[in-house]
């Protein structure tokens, strides 16, 4: 297949779905890995897409920095306190669960009742402050590079504490959740979300609505590798029926 031919293709399919993999045009066009991103090179170059981690999307989809936490924080308030209260209905007394960094991970350990009993894990300097008033929880901290504004722990020490760590639930944030997967704007945090989800038993996204379509510069995991998103509003069709076709479900605060 020529290039021309290839790229004519590659633009094709991302206006269909907006999002790609490399695997998924490795397969499609039946060339190597090398041969794709460089195509992706040269078609971001022309602005026809925007390269992602692990692909590329439609160069309208909303991709680059995440606001600061004071910003944040005051955004789309009432709807992640909503998220909050409704992810603590999930977390049982006696349980052992990752809480873990954002705007809206922190309104999850607000929730939790004065009286919580249990195992908190978080790699939030903010969360482990919040849970840290209840005298029934035990609060694990990860450790590792702090990260200013949400206190965000990372780097090896934090994936290695949460890779021994079997936890009974897990509530992630999200910088953005499309079809493309779950994304995130911290590249050293990816990997403490990926040790995150991997040894829980029931895994969580927390996504307000703002973040459906949108996605960060790199990929968490695709949509099959959580169970449920706790969101306040319905997903946009194509968002529901992806999540719906990989097993999750769906809980609207």
């Amino acid at each position: 297949m020529l290039p021309v031919e290839r790229h004519r293709r590659i633009v094709a399919e991302l206006s269909q779905s907006k999002f790609v993999t490399t695997d998924d045009l490795t397969a499609l066009l039946g060339v190597s890995h090398e041969t794709v991103r460089r195509d992706l090179a040269q078609l971001e170059r022309r602005g026809e897409l925007t390269r992602v981690h692990g692909g590329a999307t439609s160069p309208e989809a909303p991709v680059g920095e995440e606001a600061p936490f004071s910003e944040r924080s005051g955004a789309m308030a009432e709807e992640k306190r909503a998220i909050g209260q409704v992810a603590a209905t999930f977390i049982e007394p006696g349980q052992t669960v990752i809480i873990d960094v954002g705007t809206t991970a922190l309104e999850v350990a607000r929730a939790l009742p004065a009286d919580h009993a249990g195992v908190i894990a978080t790699p939030s300097l903010l969360v482990a402050a919040e849970v840290s008033t209840r005298p029934r929880v035990e609060v694990l901290v990860s450790g590792g590079r702090l990260r200013a504004g949400d206190l965000a722990c990372s780097n090896a020490h934090a994936v290695e504490f949460f890779s021994n760590l079997r936890a009974d639930a897990v509530f992630v944030g999200s910088g953005g959740i499309a079809p493309y997967g779950l994304t995130d704007f911290h590249l050293d945090e990816v990997a403490t979300k990926r040790a995150m989800l991997t040894n829980a038993s029931h895994r969580y996204v927390l996504a307000d609505s703002s973040k459906f379509g949108r996605t960060a510069a790199h990929r968490v995991c695709e949509l099959s590798g959580f169970d449920t998103l706790l969101t306040d509003q319905n997903c946009p069709q194509e968002l529901h029926t992806a999540i719906s076709r990989n097993g999750g479900t769906i809980v609207v605060a």
